[in-house]
């Protein structure tokens, strides 16, 4: 089977997949994250920085990092998140405006600044996320999704908010249902997703739930390390004007 593992920020979906991964031996998608793909696709910038044209991209280099591990994968895996994920947060984006943890007054002004070209930002969009839907409708069998249950990690590379998080739950529970694509709600702590999701389908354990979390969590430190890494050189090396303008996005 093809099966999503689905959830906004911070509801535990790539450890939740990658211990999955590890207890039942079914391979997982193995695509970079946005943050990863940054230094090679926008290289000096930030999440935080970038424009709509440029989220577009990302979200076109993502999709394709996507397709390439679902087809390596074959007719088999586990999907970390699913190729709709990027394009809603960067919908959300548009609607919230570029950098949703920014203040009421910095979001206001960029709005504002950029009600003339937001029409044709909507209207690409929807173009893409046409040709996204299909992908999804012809490769995903089913999807487990993961609700809000845990608060927010504020890790300094994702610039969301609490509103922005549930506003962008919604808007995927919203378009796996207009795609009907079967949808199952699993909640709990890890462990208890894990024998939840695994008594679903009746997939044998190759390791104990803990210790398929213990492998999932280092994996997941391990990569943190790397981007934590990368962010704080880009800190390091900003400008004092960058560093006053970072401040003033608050208000």
């Amino acid at each position: 089977m093809r099966i999503v593992i689905s959830g906004t920020y911070s509801t535990g979906k790539s450890t939740t997949t990658d211990a999955l991964g590890y207890l039942t031996g079914i391979p997982r998608t193995n695509a970079r994250t946005m943050r990863e793909i940054m230094p090679e696709a926008l290289p000096g910038k930030v999440l935080e920085q970038c424009s709509i044209p440029e989220l577009m991209e990302l979200c076109l280099w993502r999709f394709k990092e996507r397709v390439v591990s679902e087809h390596l994968c074959g007719d088999t895996y586990i999907s970390d998140g699913s190729c709709l994920h990027e394009w809603i947060y960067a919908r959300g984006r548009l609607i919230a405006g570029v950098n949703p943890a920014n203040g009421p007054v910095t979001r206001g002004l960029r709005k504002l600044l950029g009600l003339r070209y937001r029409p044709t930002h909507e209207h690409i969009f929807e173009r893409l996320m046409h040709a996204v839907e299909a992908h999804a409708r012809a490769s995903y069998e089913e999807v487990i999704h993961l609700p809000i249950e845990f608060p927010m990690t504020d890790d300094g590379h994702r610039p969301v908010s609490e509103a922005f998080r549930r506003m962008t739950e919604r808007m995927l529970l919203e378009r796996l249902q207009a795609l009907g694509i079967p949808c199952r709600v699993v909640g709990g702590s890890i462990e208890q997703r894990l024998a939840q999701i695994t008594a679903l389908y009746g997939w044998p354990h190759l390791c104990s739930i803990p210790d398929a979390i213990a492998m999932a969590r280092a994996n997941a430190a391990r990569i943190e390390q790397e981007s934590n890494a990368r962010h704080q050189s880009f800190r390091e090396g900003m400008s004092w004007r960058h560093r006053l303008a970072r401040g003033l996005s608050t208000l």
